[in-house]
Parts: structure tokens; C-alpha cells; sequence
């Protein structure tokens, strides 16, 4: 999926593929992670109307 498309998961999806991929890393992103994560951040503010700097940001 590239970060261009419209998500058509929910934000509850999202939401847990990131905290999979937290709980995985042990707390640690890799480079890899980082991109996964970043992607992920992009899809779940998407589908919940976020802007993506606010989902980056937490704001």
C-alpha cells in the first residue's frame, strides 16, 4: 500500500498492527521498523480524519 492510497481499514486496525510492531520490537525500532511505523502513522490518521503531523506529533 503507498502512503498516496486511502486507507480502508479502521483506525482500530491500524491502531493494533502499530502496537504489534511495538510490541515486537521490544521498544526498538530498526530503520525497517521506523518506515513500517511511519507508514502505519499516515494510514491510522487517515482513517480517523488526523492530519498526519498530528499523529505524528501526538497533537
Amino acid at each position: 500500500m503507498s502512503s498516496s492510497s486511502v486507507s480502508t481499514r479502521s483506525a482500530t486496525e491500524v491502531n493494533a498492527d502499530i502496537r504489534s510492531l511495538w510490541q515486537r520490537s521490544g521498544g526498538y525500532l530498526s530503520p525497517q521498523d521506523e518506515a513500517e511505523y511511519q507508514r502505519l502513522l499516515v494510514e491510522w490518521a487517515a482513517a480517523t480524519g488526523a492530519g498526519a503531523r498530528n499523529a505524528r506529533t501526538g497533537v
